[in-house]
């Protein structure tokens, strides 16, 4: 089985590309325009394999994805690319109408006129998953059932809204063509290459370094986290097992306020690295409360019934294990993460020797 992935190189995509190609019989196109939070480094283990290939293009260029099918003749799609970080659609919503709708509707209109080109045998078999947000929905009081797959769409940030629409052109494509597709919605997520710009990453790396911890408003917003390697198995099986024209959301059933995850990583750094910066007393006297985000949802929670009851998929990690290996990684590779800060890794992907600054 040939699998397309879109954003192969970012956070959750090179996830899904190691497993993938960690698989029997299994080979993978990784397409991925490389903007600030993809890092090709992450899949250095399978660069050079036979069932690899990486090609650099942007999912809103008709000629190049067109080119790319043709070339490749993949068996299913796995659609993640996409803009995705809350505070930069505030500061800059065009790029994420761009890549997240625009980018959308041209992957799909290429994808299903490869599709319609098959032969009635592969043409049954094809597959395009799309990887939607939870943050599609809204955001939820604390005493309410979490999220499922009938929930009313009612975004509330330009990155959403994004996504919502991705959606809507999905299901569109689905109802109007026929176009095969499962999709899911995901949650927050936890792994040791996320980009360091997010929460996780963001605390680590500033605890580490003794710098300010900043929470939004009182650190009360709840999300539920997943390690990501759990995530990666759970899109695999929705696209190798998931009914065609469902959705299936996929969680980790593990709810916690955004302080307390600060404080379970300042408590996990305690013991993983004990010798702290120049006067640091305790990782937890780091924490800072900043002034909350506009339109900051309360909370996310999504129930996985479903896929747990149709496909056998459930997390293998806690919060607290993914909370481990993902400080520990951090600990063990400063190098990675020091190289995207200071933006070295950037300049190497213009194949320019460039010493660490």
């Amino acid at each position: 089985m040939k699998l397309l992935v879109t954003g192969g190189a970012g956070f959750i995509g090179s996830a899904v590309v190691l497993d993938l190609i960690a698989r029997a019989g299994v080979s993978v196109v990784n397409v991925d325009k490389l903007t600030y939070a993809a890092n090709l480094r992450s899949l250095d283990a399978v660069a050079h394999l036979p069932n690899y290939a990486f090609e650099q293009a942007d999912i809103g260029d008709a000629a190049a994805m067109v080119d790319i099918f043709e070339r490749h003749t993949p068996d299913a799609v796995m659609h993640l690319a996409a803009e995705s970080h809350v505070d930069r659609s505030i500061d800059g919503p065009a790029a994420f109408v761009q890549t997240n709708i625009v980018g959308t509707s041209v992957l799909l209109d290429c994808a299903h006129r490869y599709w319609s080109g098959l032969d009635e045998e592969k043409r049954q078999g094809f597959r395009f998953l799309h990887i939607s947000t939870d943050e599609v929905f809204g955001d939820l009081d604390a005493d309410e059932p979490a999220f499922t797959e009938e929930t009313r769409y009612a975004p509330s940030s330009p990155d959403s809204a994004s996504k919502a629409s991705s959606d809507h052109l999905v299901r569109a494509w689905y109802r109007t063509y026929g176009f095969p597709r499962p999709d899911h919605q995901l949650l927050e997520q936890l792994r040791a290459t996320a980009f360091p710009g997010k929460l996780v990453p963001l605390m680590i790396i500033n605890a580490i370094s003794g710098k300010p911890l900043p929470v939004y408003g009182d650190g009360s917003n709840i999300r539920d986290w997943l390690y990501v390697e759990d995530h990666a198995r759970a899109l695999i099986n929705v696209v190798m097992r998931g009914r065609v024209g469902e959705t299936y959301m996929i969680g980790g059933k593990s709810e916690c306020r955004n302080i307390d995850l600060v404080r379970a990583i300042c408590a996990e750094l305690e013991v993983q690295a004990p010798q702290k910066p120049t006067g640091v007393a305790n990782y937890a006297d780091l924490i800072t409360f900043v002034t909350d985000r506009p339109g900051h949802d309360r909370r996310y929670a999504v129930d996985i019934a479903k896929i747990e009851r149709e496909l056998g998929w459930a997390p293998r990690d806690s919060l607290q294990s993914g909370l481990g290996k993902t400080v520990g990684w951090f600990l063990d590779n400063r190098q990675w993460w020091e190289d995207i800060l200071n933006g070295t890794y950037k300049l190497e992907r213009l194949g320019l020797a460039v010493g660490a600054k």
